[in-house]
């Protein structure tokens, strides 16, 4: 009952909600819904037109672009996922470990964060995709060597405040060890602030592996993903506009809408709305 009235409650969260579920439910159950193989080609149909056999047309090997859309939901997103898992899990353990110990811990840490930030991040990371060879492992290897930085300084600035608290101090006098100061005390404190940057992050990170995978520095063909495809698309732009526009707008649609659900979070959650 209580969800429920929480759910009426924040309307604007729940309908959201309700939308990346649903995109969640497409890169799931992607092989059902597909109308063909993704992976089929079929050269006598070769960049054939929307129409009712093919709805969305079909790409330059005769391959059914909705099903390579729908089953690009699946990459793109678990990617992207998997992308935020990866920073948000080192950047905020690296930024609590230099908040709480301080000293030659917490100026390494730091200083290797501002190296990074000192370099344009998508620049950087094309570099880092480049040496390491272009496939997704890779592309979500060098976004998350230039990404972890904000979840870094987000939760070592948080850690300092926590730790002049009465509590804290407390906690260290009566002799608790640190492992469990940190786990009771401070990630608690932090734990809400990071999974909401973390959540307005989702489409940002797409957005980035798309990008890496249209220089070709992500995905690699024949795999369905969005950046990919509109790569592939753009040369026959003139002829075939479908290659682009239907990729593009899986993109814009999917971005939008976990940067909306981010954003609701984040007035959900924010202690300034109490």
């Amino acid at each position: 009952m209580k969800l429920i009235n929480f759910l009426k409650f924040n309307k604007q969260f729940t309908f959201f909600l309700f939308l990346a579920l649903v995109v969640i439910g497409v890169a799931i159950f992607a092989p059902f819904i597909a109308p063909m193989d993704p992976y089929e080609a079929n050269m006598t149909k070769s960049l054939t037109a929307p129409g009712d056999i093919y709805i969305w047309g079909t790409d330059k090997l005769g391959r059914d672009v909705l099903s390579r859309v729908i089953y690009g939901t699946r990459t793109s997103l678990s990617m992207a996922l998997y992308l935020v898992a990866v920073i948000f899990t080192i950047g905020t353990t690296l930024g609590i470990f230099a908040g709480y110990f301080g000293g030659i811990m917490d100026a390494i840490i730091m200083r290797i964060a501002d190296m990074m930030i000192s370099f344009p991040g998508l620049v950087l990371a094309i570099a880092i995709a480049g040496l390491l060879g272009p496939n997704m492992v890779n592309a979500v290897i060098a976004i998350s060597a230039v990404s972890w930085t904000k979840y870094a300084r987000l939760s070592r600035s948080m850690v300092l405040k926590i730790k002049k608290n009465l509590y804290i101090e407390a906690a260290i006098v009566s002799g608790t060890k640190t492992k469990n100061i940190l786990w009771k005390y401070v990630v608690p404190n932090i734990i809400t602030t990071m999974i909401v940057t973390a959540a307005t992050d989702i489409g940002t990170m797409m957005l980035e592996l798309a990008a890496l995978s249209f220089l070709g520095f992500g995905a690699q063909a024949p795999t369905p993903e969005w950046g990919l495809m509109l790569n592939e698309g753009r040369t026959y732009l003139s002829k075939a506009s479908w290659l682009m526009i239907y990729p593009g707008i899986a993109i814009v649609v999917v971005v939008i809408i976990f940067n909306m659900l981010g954003d609701s979070l984040r007035d959900i959650l924010d202690p300034r709305q109490e």
